[in-house]
Parts: structure tokens; C-alpha cells; sequence
């Protein structure tokens, strides 16, 4: 296999993972909420749940180091200070997110979510701007679809900063359940807090897709 195979393997094996894995945490979410179920039953569901949301977010954190890789296979050239910053990108994120998840409740992680929020900010900002500079500059004139693809990658991280946002509610339902102090208005609260997030969460599977047809299609490419 050829460096671009094995780039492009990857690529489609996060997507894979990222789309199924979210599926599944939307399935056990609901579990979740479900109040006729056993309190055993909504934990296990709430565990199932967090564990498992784990695998869309590496997979996010990953994404945009495979696939800065792969526009180097469609022409696109980026100087080395470029090249640290893609490279160095992916596997930072990924084991930063790795710690917090397995490390959750210590002041080290509660400081790392803060800087991770503002980190997801400043990455949407930084892709936006990039998009317009690479067709301000004419560097995306002959594969456009990257664009493209960078802008819906910063309307995916968007919508993870929006369930952030609005899933509150839900996590200090999932902790409340664990200890057996869950009463009916954490319940509602619960409930609330997850329909609101969910919107955004419908809304990634429909920009996974994009994506995905994006990549598929490349529409204007000249190539």
C-alpha cells in the first residue's frame, strides 16, 4: 500500500468510527432518560454511554492531521512550520483527551477542559480563516472541495462545542443516578438538557455525510 492508501484508510476508519460511535451514544443516551427503567439500568446505560463517546472524540481529534496529510497527495503544499502544526495536531489532542477522560474530577483535567474549550473556539476560527485565505490566495483554486470540507469540519466542532453548551443538565443526572440522588426534577432537567444537545448531535451526522460526499465527489476539482 502506498502512503496515500494508507492515509485514506485511516481517514475512512475515523469516519466510520465517529458516525457508528455516535449513533451508539445517542441510542444509550436515551436509555438513559428512560424512567421506567431500573436505577442499575439507566447507570449501566449512562456508563455505556460516557465510555463510548470517547471513540467520536478521538476520532475528531484525529481528523484533521489525516487529512491534512492526505491534500499533500492532491497538490496542495504546506510549509514546514504548516507541517509541525498538522503533525503535531492529532496526537496531542488525542492523548490530551485520553487523560481527561480517564482522570475526570481532578483539578489538572478541570483546568484542561477549560483550555480544551476555548482550544475548539479558536479552531473554528483558524479554519475558517484558513479557507478564505487559501481561495483568497488562489491555493485552492484547483482542489476547492478542500475548502469546502475545512468549513464543514468547523461547523462539526461547532456542534460539539454546542452539546458541551447545553449537556449539563444530562452529565449531573448521570452522576446523581450513580449515587441513588436523582429526584423527578434532575429527571426533567435531564431530559431537557438532552433534547437540546441532541439537536446538535443529528445535525454532526448530517455533516459527517456532507463530508463524506464531499470527499467522494470533490466538487470543482480541476485534478
Amino acid at each position: 500500500m502506498s502512503g496515500h492508501d494508507i492515509a485514506l484508510l485511516i481517514h475512512l476508519l475515523l469516519f466510520v468510527y465517529w458516525l457508528g460511535g455516535d449513533i451508539g451514544v445517542f441510542y444509550s443516551s436515551g436509555l438513559s432518560v428512560n424512567r421506567s427503567l431500573s436505577r442499575e439500568a439507566r447507570q449501566m446505560a449512562g456508563k455505556i454511554m460516557i465510555n463510548l463517546d470517547l471513540i467520536p472524540r478521538l476520532c475528531l481529534s484525529l481528523m484533521l492531521t489525516v487529512g491534512g496529510i492526505l491534500t499533500e497527495y492532491y497538490g496542495i503544499d504546506h510549509p514546514t512550520w504548516q507541517w509541525v502544526g498538522i503533525i503535531l495536531l492529532g496526537p496531542v489532542w488525542f492523548i490530551a483527551l485520553l487523560y481527561m477522560h480517564f482522570n475526570e474530577g481532578t483539578d489538572l483535567v478541570k483546568q484542561m477542559t477549560k483550555v480544551d474549550y476555548v482550544f475548539r473556539w479558536v479552531m473554528v476560527f483558524t479554519l475558517l480563516a484558513s479557507v478564505y485565505y487559501g481561495f483568497y490566495t488562489d491555493r485552492l483554486d484547483a482542489e476547492p472541495w478542500v475548502g469546502y470540507k475545512l468549513v464543514v469540519f468547523a461547523g462539526l466542532i461547532f456542534c460539539g462545542i454546542m452539546i458541551r453548551k447545553y449537556i449539563g443538565g444530562f452529565i449531573k443526572g448521570i452522576h446523581n443516578i450513580a449515587i441513588d440522588n436523582i429526584n423527578e426534577a434532575d429527571d426533567i432537567e435531564m431530559k431537557a438538557s438532552l433534547d437540546k444537545a441532541r439537536i446538535f448531535v443529528l445535525s454532526i451526522w448530517v455533516l459527517l455525510i456532507v463530508e463524506a460526499w464531499i470527499g467522494i465527489a470533490k466538487p470543482g476539482s480541476i485534478g
